[in-house]
């Protein structure tokens, strides 16, 4: 009897969820959805086009950093020097 009753909440476990069809209801949370992933589309790409043009900046012109040791003191420079542009 005990087995029977797991074996069953297992099959209720296991069902796969139905497709629910698209109505009124739920037409304006996929609309809104959509815009959403617009806004993070147009986001990725202002990002993107930032991150290149960092990215030929960094290619055209040296970048020094200048650090300084927190436990002795010491003035570290490190140099990054590129002299090409990145290829797409």
């Amino acid at each position: 009897m005990g087995l029977t009753i797991i074996s069953q909440e297992i099959a209720a476990l296991a069902k796969k969820d139905e497709l629910k069809p698209i109505n009124e209801e739920s037409a304006p949370d996929i609309e809104r959805i959509k815009k959403q992933l617009d806004m993070l589309d147009r986001r990725l790409d202002n990002v993107d086009s930032i991150v290149t043009a960092v990215a030929e900046r960094v290619m055209k012109q040296p970048i020094i950093f200048n650090v300084t040791c927190s436990k002795c003191g010491q003035k570290i420079e490190i140099a990054i020097i590129g002299n090409e542009k990145p290829s797409r």
